[in-house]
C-alpha cells in the first residue's frame, strides 16, 4: 500500500486460532510491526471472519474514529484437526492475508471505489453443526474441528445467495453488475452452487480452494491477493464477497476496487 505503520490507527485481527487465550493476537502483531498508536483487537467469526473484520472497520472509519486500518484474516488450523477424521482433515489449511481500509470523502454513489455494502447475520441454533470440541472455559483444552458435513452445505448455499442478495440490494445493485464474485474458499460445490444461484458465471468466480484448502478468515484476502496480482481484479471492478462460519454466522460485503 506504499505507506508508513505510522499512518495505521487501527489494527483488526480476524482469527478463530488464536496464538494464546489473552492477549489478543491483535496485540502482537501491533507490537511486531511497530504500531505504537491506535487500537488492536481480535475478531471471532470463524470462516466469516475476514467479512467481520471488514464490516467493523468500515464502521469504525465511516464514524470517523479511525483513518487507516489495517484488516488481517490469519490462521492455523493445522493445531485444530484430528488427523484421523478424514471427513475434516483433507478439508482445511493455514494460512493469512490482510488488506489495508482508508477513509476518504466520497458522494456515495456505487461509482466511488469503496465498501458499498456489507450485510451480516448470525444463528446460533446451530452451533453443533460447525465447531471445535475444546476450549479453555469447557474442556481446558484446544481440542479438534468437528463438522456435520451435509448441513453446513445446506445452510451455506440457502445463506450465502440470500445474503449476498441483500448487500447487492443494499448498494443499489443487481447479480449482473458483478465483475467478480469472492467467494469463501470452503469447497467448490458450495462456491458453484452460490454462483449458480446469483446466476453468475462461474468465469467470474475467483477460485483459490486448490492451492491452499480451506483458510477459514484467511481465504478471502488471499483469494483477492491471487486476483490482483494476476490481473483480474482491476480498480473499478464490482467485487462481491461471501462467507459462511460456525456458529452459524455468514455475510457478504460489495466493494467497488
Amino acid at each position: 500500500a506504499d505507506i508508513d505503520v505510522s499512518e495505521i490507527d487501527l489494527l483488526i485481527l480476524a482469527t478463530s486460532t488464536p496464538d494464546n487465550t489473552f492477549p489478543a493476537t491483535a496485540a502482537k502483531v501491533q507490537a511486531g510491526l511497530g504500531m505504537g498508536q491506535g487500537a488492536a483487537f481480535d475478531v471471532q467469526a470463524v470462516c466469516a471472519g475476514f467479512i467481520c473484520a471488514l464490516s467493523v472497520a468500515d464502521s469504525f472509519l465511516r464514524s470517523g474514529q479511525a483513518r487507516t486500518a489495517l484488516i488481517i484474516g490469519a490462521e492455523t488450523y493445522s493445531r485444530i484437526l484430528d488427523w484421523d477424521d478424514r471427513t475434516t482433515c483433507v478439508l482445511f489449511g493455514d494460512g493469512a492475508g490482510a488488506a489495508i481500509l482508508r477513509a476518504e470523502e466520497s458522494d456515495g454513489s456505487t461509482d466511488e471505489r469503496g465498501i458499498l455494502a456489507v450485510k451480516m447475520h448470525t444463528d446460533g441454533r446451530h452451533y453443533n453443526a460447525l465447531y471445535v470440541d475444546g476450549g479453555v472455559s469447557s474442556t481446558q483444552t484446544a481440542g479438534h474441528l468437528r463438522m456435520q458435513g451435509k448441513e453446513v452445505y445446506r445452510h451455506a448455499v440457502m445463506n450465502l445467495a440470500a445474503v449476498a442478495g441483500e448487500a447487492l440490494d443494499a448498494a443499489g445493485l443487481k447479480p449482473e453488475d458483478i465483475d467478480w464474485l469472492v467467494p469463501h474458499q470452503a469447497n467448490l460445490r458450495i462456491m458453484n452452487a452460490i454462483a449458480s444461484r446469483l446466476e453468475l458465471p462461474t468465469e467470474k468466480m475467483v477460485v483459490t480452494v486448490d492451492h491452499h484448502a480451506n483458510t477459514s478468515s484467511a481465504s478471502i484476502p488471499l483469494a483477492l491477493t491471487e486476483a490482483i496480482q494476476d490481473g483480474r481484479i482491476k480498480q473499478g471492478d464490482l467485487v462481491l464477497m461471501e462467507a459462511i462460519g460456525g456458529g452459524f454466522v455468514w455475510g457478504s460485503a460489495v466493494v467497488r476496487w
